[in-house]
């Protein structure tokens, strides 16, 4: 069954590490990202740009609503996601707790819903 493993974090925090922080919280998510790989898990994971460069796009009564970011009302961004492939729940969360990203902000763990094949 598919996950996906969406990341949080305080995105202020990411963006204001030194270098040799960023380069050690890069070299976690590359071995997480291996050790996914080499269990025949990983679907698909990108990291996103920062919030700064996103929208929002509501569409309420044919009147088309854009909110640019920074989306300040959270804390925490959508900063990347792992797209995984695994037996069942335990298996996602079990992954999920490995990810760097969950000592540092939030992984929200979601099934995919397969609509139809």
């Amino acid at each position: 069954m598919q996950y996906m493993l969406a990341l949080y974090e305080d995105e202020n925090v990411f963006m204001n590490l030194n270098e040799a922080e960023m380069g050690e919280l890069m070299g976690a998510y590359n071995a997480y990202t291996t050790s996914l790989q080499e269990a025949g898990a990983f679907v698909a994971g990108e990291p996103l740009e920062p919030s700064a460069t996103g929208a929002i796009i509501r569409n309420h009564n044919n009147t088309m609503q854009v909110q640019d970011g920074p989306f300040v009302e959270a804390k925490e961004h959508l900063g990347g996601f792992y797209l995984i492939d695994v037996p069942d729940l335990d298996a996602a969360l079990d992954w999920a707790a490995q990810c760097p990203c969950a000592s540092t902000g939030t992984v929200e763990v979601r099934p995919i819903w397969n609509i139809g094949d």
